[in-house]
């Protein structure tokens, strides 16, 4: 019995007739993300914001639904709660409060008294560390420029392996695919914080990877049709790797959505940053950077007739 496929092996979708329109959206994607970053910013969390960074065994195993209800409860701001490896262990954050360092001393008091509370005297406090906001700039500096630096590095692998035209066009996608997250993110007032910076990281590797399977096709298409229109060999090669395409972001999807539905509180922002970076990825390697390839001058030899392969006669 022959299973069904997902994409026909004859499939002719007109990728290349709505890059403009592609191209007025991603514009103003990018426009509204840096008009939004200026005018509301991101809702940083304890990482770059700084807060109390706390270390705690429990007696037994750490209930960490109640711990959330405990401490959610105490008034303190935003706190976030983690298994720290073994399941008696539990990291605590707590979101840097208002004043000096009594302020904080303060805060830690409040949650040992609601732990002991809750968990009985035998709890241990392993470690308690203050973040300062200077920190957390520096964590906010440390995370544009690992960013920037992914993006550059890219760019330039993607020149020594094709030509420039590909690594301009790959940059651009993946600068659209950056700004489309910080949108979202800036927009639904989703906390930002670093496991989302690795996030945004494992989508600039997932897009690229996307895109160099597009454009070592692009690159076979013009040694094999060398006078076939740029346009319909920019649109052949999408559709002869389209299969490939949605069956990797099919399964990728498979596996995110278990894992924000399954997988806690603790990764639902990373595991929804990297859905959206799956579509987001997705739609840029079809619409932006293989349809950028024709603007940037990139031509086959004419040689062989339109369409006919190369060393057919």
């Amino acid at each position: 019995m022959r299973l069904p496929r997902l994409v026909r092996d004859d499939t002719t979708v007109p990728f290349f007739r709505f890059r403009m329109p592609a191209f007025a959206l991603s514009a103003a994607v990018i426009i509204l993300a840096v008009v939004l970053l200026f005018a509301k910013g991101l809702n940083f969390g304890i990482d770059f914001k700084g807060g109390t960074l706390m270390d705690v065994r429990t007696p037994g195993v750490a209930d960490l639904s109640a711990m959330r209800t405990t401490l959610g409860g105490l008034g303190l701001g935003e706190v976030a709660l983690q298994e720290a490896g073994e399941p008696d262990e539990v990291l605590i954050r707590i979101e840097r409060q208002r004043g000096d360092e009594e302020a904080q001393q303060a805060a830690v008091g409040e949650v040992k008294a609601a732990l002991e509370q809750l968990a009985g005297p035998g709890i241990e406090y392993r470690r308690t560390e203050f973040v300062g906001p200077k920190v957390g700039e520096e964590l906010r500096e440390a995370g544009i420029f690992s960013v920037l630096i992914a993006t550059a590095l890219v760019m330039v692998y993607l020149w020594f392996r094709f030509e420039w035209q590909y690594g301009v066009a790959a940059l651009a996608a993946l600068t659209h695919d950056v700004f489309a997250t910080l949108l979202v993110f800036s927009l639904l007032g989703l906390e930002f914080n670093l496991s989302i910076i690795a996030a945004i990281l494992t989508i600039v590797g997932y897009s690229l990877n996307d895109t160099v399977v597009v454009f070592d096709r692009v690159r076979e298409n013009l040694r094999r049709y060398k006078s076939m229109k740029l346009d319909a060999l920019l649109d052949r090669s999408l559709n002869e790797t389209l299969a490939r395409t949605v069956m990797t972001s099919l399964t990728t999807l498979l596996a995110l959505f278990a894992l924000y539905f399954f997988g806690g509180e603790v990764i639902e922002g990373f595991t929804f940053a990297m859905i959206f970076g799956v579509f987001v990825g997705t739609y840029s390697t079809l619409y932006i950077s293989t349809p950028l390839l024709y603007y940037l001058k990139l031509r086959a030899e004419p040689e062989a007739a339109a369409g006919e392969p190369a060393g057919a006669r």
